[in-house]
């Protein structure tokens, strides 16, 4: 078997780089525009929370449509199009924002008339995770698509592709964000951070479609990325599938039109129960819908997979351990994701982040986590390499309860350092920044060995839809995540509680997400042997 990797890896690496240091490049500004132009910022707050889980919901269809019409090739260059587009809508809307005059609290003056910017901002929005929808899926489809089945240079594969994430990533805020910096009394700069990220979005595009035909292969030569009607890499995986079904014993059976009414009655009934229950007398807000939506489909969407009647015993198995496994990321990028919000907010009161005359910037930290990512990335490849030629490896979901381990470890040093802290009292930066280490080591263990064992698992006909359950687990973890990020404790504020846990210092809200963690780690481990059966 070959030990190199093949060159269509590296166009893709290329390709989501590109795209990835748009989206990064966007975000940068993102909120810092919200709240300059259009709202305060509890409600920019809101509203990014709400666009980055809609961000992680919109690849379940465009994986849908990617397996039955267009393939992923078409699918990605539409979607980077779409966002492309997006990308240049909000450019627009900071060419026609108007000034915004700040009272006392940070309040938008009402007078300000900023309604053709802020419809070009939503318009923009909706393009970007629409768009998304389309691209995320199904490149990550791809990169296990150039390999044969159960080679074992998949996992490192999906590592050096996670670098290319990354990369993007670690770029992007020193470029756009240096671009698009602006400050309450001049709004201009933002269209350049915008426009800039717009135009990586279009390199992206260009790349991949004039080196797919070239690169994008399979060893024996098959194209991948076809529609399903032209892909002789399909055909072959659902022979596969049919022998493997003929050897089973398996009868054809088809999906009765109950199956997918019922998935939508029950998916509407929980959409209502999320939205309204609990609620009270308080009205419901847009971002409740959202988060509603969200949970309900993350729902209704794998049981309407997993009642397929064309699946067979193994294949109903290897999407068993595809949900279980995503049941626990949930817990991990919940705590992982606080990084945008409590982390930051800690960094910015309650951490000393003076070195000599310098002051280390709280938007710096953001930066650990792709800069770790890309430097020990390739040590990680080649730990995998290393433990696989020895017949060391771990499997899969090892390697994830490992990553989740990890996570909990990174709390319990920041919790540790902020034990009988008072008041006013700042902790070092560098707790904070061995914090972001582990996580990041613990995400190198967790994501890219997840996108592997997605695609090694999938049979071919739900490769993409069941991509985009994969990335639904993250829309699900960044609606819990905002809802912890609240118990966050501040100075003059009464303590909150979750579950009975009360949570009234900075060490209580860490030991949290240390025990919630920890118990999700020994948990998964515990069920590492069945979980290996059911992939077989």
């Amino acid at each position: 078997m070959a030990t190199s990797h093949p060159r269509g890896l590296y166009l893709l690496f290329a390709t989501e780089m590109a795209e990835r240091f748009s989206y990064y490049g966007m975000r940068a500004l993102f909120v810092l525009y919200l709240v300059a132009a259009f709202y305060d910022s509890s409600t920019a707050s809101q509203i990014y929370g709400s666009y980055t889980g809609l961000v992680y919901l919109t690849p379940l269809i465009g994986g849908y449509i990617a397996d039955r019409y267009w393939g992923n090739n078409k699918s990605i260059i539409a979607g980077g199009l779409i966002m492309a587009v997006g990308q240049f809508l909000l450019f627009a809307s900071a060419c026609v924002v108007k000034q915004a005059i700040f009272e006392e609290g940070g309040a938008v003056d009402p007078s300000v008339d900023n309604s053709m910017a802020r419809f070009l901002l939503v318009a923009g929005l909706a393009a970007l995770i629409i768009g998304n929808g389309f691209f995320k899926p199904n490149i990550s489809t791809m990169v296990g698509d150039l390999y044969e089945h159960g080679d074992n240079r998949k996992d490192s594969a999906f590592t050096i592709f996670y670098m290319g994430i990354n990369l993007g990533a670690f770029i992007a805020p020193f470029i756009c964000g240096t671009l698009g910096e602006g400050s309450w009394d001049n709004l201009s700069p933002f269209k350049w951070g915008f426009l800039c990220a717009g135009i990586a979005m279009i390199i992206s595009v260009l790349t991949f479609t004039l080196l797919k035909n070239k690169f994008l292969t399979t060893p024996e030569g098959l194209a991948i990325g076809l529609p399903p009607a032209q892909s002789a890499l399909r055909k072959e995986k659902d022979h596969e599938a049919e022998l493997e079904k003929n050897a089973a014993h398996a009868p054809e059976r088809k999906n009765s039109p109950v199956r997918l009414w019922g998935c939508l009655v029950g998916c509407i009934a929980l959409f209502f129960t999320f939205a309204f229950w609990g609620s009270g007398d308080a009205p419901v807000s847009a971002t409740d819908y959202i988060s509603a939506a969200i949970n309900s489909i993350a729902i209704a969407l794998p049981v309407f997979i997993i009642t397929d009647r064309g699946l067979t015993t193994s294949e109903k198995k290897r999407i068993g351990v595809i949900y279980i496994i995503a049941v626990f990321v949930i817990f991990f990028w919940s705590a992982f994701e606080q990084a945008g919000s409590s982390l930051t907010l800690f960094a910015q009161n309650s951490v000393e982040r003076n070195v000599g005359d310098m002051e280390f910037k709280v938007t710096w930290f953001q930066s650990v986590n792709p800069i770790v990512v890309v430097c020990f990335g390739p040590v990680m490849v080649s730990l995998w390499s290393f433990l696989s030629k020895r017949g060391w490896e771990p499997a899969s979901p090892v390697k994830q309860a490992i990553g989740l381990a990890l996570l909990s470890l990174g709390y319990v040093v920041i919790a540790y350092a902020t034990d009988g802290v008072e008041p006013g009292v700042k902790v070092s930066m560098m707790w904070l920044i061995a914090l972001y280490f582990l996580h990041t080591i613990g995400e190198l263990c967790l994501s890219p060995i997840g996108l592997s064992m997605v695609n090694q698992l999938s049979p071919a006909r739900f490769a993409s839809l069941l991509m985009g359950v994969w990335f639904m687990s993250n829309a699900a973890s960044n609606i819990l995540m905002g809802k912890l990020a609240t118990l966050l404790p501040e100075a003059g504020r009464a303590a909150k509680s979750f579950l009975g846990y009360e949570v009234a210092t900075l060490t209580d809200f860490f030991t949290l997400f240390a025990v919630m963690a920890g118990i999700a780690s020994v948990l998964l481990f515990a069920l590492c042997p069945v979980l290996k059966k059911m992939m077989k």
